[in-house]
């Protein structure tokens, strides 16, 4: 699933390529994509329209219009969004077709692509929000777009005895953090997984802050990570590079790159899998 890092560049993307042009024409495939709200009211609430700015609240893409209505979009487990001149064939799984209005003579087309469809696009107003996408409500501080310290995390980890990586993907207490940037982030702070959160010092609590905060921005700047079996890519269709500094995640068997004396090992709980070095995180 893409996390902060691959989200917040495909924001970047959308930014720069589709703010400030006129949606000409909307095209809605597959209804599962805007179950949300639905096919009509995504497509009036979006044609004629022009996007204003591109925010983003942990994986959560939001674009506010000049209609005043916003736009959401969410990549859930294998959604992209993609820029391509309009008549470049589309690939399977276009589900939400948004036509732009020329640009230095090009007409470009945004494609909400998503095999598994678990991604969603919902067009709302924003005095419904508590209605319409009460999640947002809900989540915890974003390590990127507001203040977080040791003293932020402390407050956030306050009175919860769970192990730590749960808590880190638990998007009610940490925004935008899931399984590859949660195991980097325990490796780099020296953390085993399982290591329960009332049992940290305030050093370890600032460590782990300031690990959070690093990684995510490290990742970010390599344009996210792309892996073997994910379908990441930047709006221009350009994999990302981070998965080339990982410590831990995808690298079960291999040596440790950080003590050089032991092997990555993996454990599976709850269906989750959690790559640690047993040296490094003891």
């Amino acid at each position: 699933m893409p996390e902060l890092p691959e989200v917040e560049t495909v924001r970047r993307g959308i930014e720069e390529r589709v703010v400030g042009r006129l949606i000409t024409q909307v095209e809605v495939g597959r209804e599962r994509s805007v179950r949300r709200v639905g096919r009509e009211t995504v497509i009036h609430g979006l044609t004629g329209v022009t996007m204003l700015n591109a925010r983003r609240r942990g994986k959560y893409l939001l674009c506010d219009l000049d209609s005043g209505d916003e736009v959401m979009i969410h990549l859930r487990m294998s959604g992209r969004v993609l820029v391509e001149p309009a008549g470049t064939e589309r690939p399977p799984h276009t589900h939400v077709v948004l036509t732009l209005a020329a640009r230095d003579g090009v007409v470009d087309e945004m494609w909400f692509v998503d095999p598994r469809t678990f991604g969603e696009v919902v067009v709302f107003d924003p005095t419904c929000t508590a209605e319409v996408l009460p999640e947002l409500a809900r989540l915890g501080p974003d390590p990127i777009t507001d203040e977080f310290n040791a003293e932020v995390l402390a407050k956030q980890l306050k009175g919860k005895r769970g192990a730590l990586k749960p808590l880190l993907l638990n998007q009610h207490v940490v925004a935008g953090v899931g399984n590859i940037y949660a195991d980097e982030v325990l490796h780099r702070s020296r953390l085993r997984w399982d290591r329960t959160a009332d049992s940290l010092s305030r050093k370890q609590i600032a460590l782990l802050a300031t690990s959070i905060v690093e990684i995510l921005t490290e990742a970010i700047e390599a344009g996210g990570s792309t892996l073997v079996d994910t379908q990441y890519v930047d709006i221009e269709g350009n994999v990302g590079s981070f998965q080339e500094n990982h410590r831990v995640y995808g690298r079960v068997g291999q040596g440790c790159l950080t003590c050089g004396k032991t092997s990555i090992r993996k454990v599976v709980v709850a269906g989750r899998s959690t790559s640690f070095c047993p040296r490094c995180q003891k």
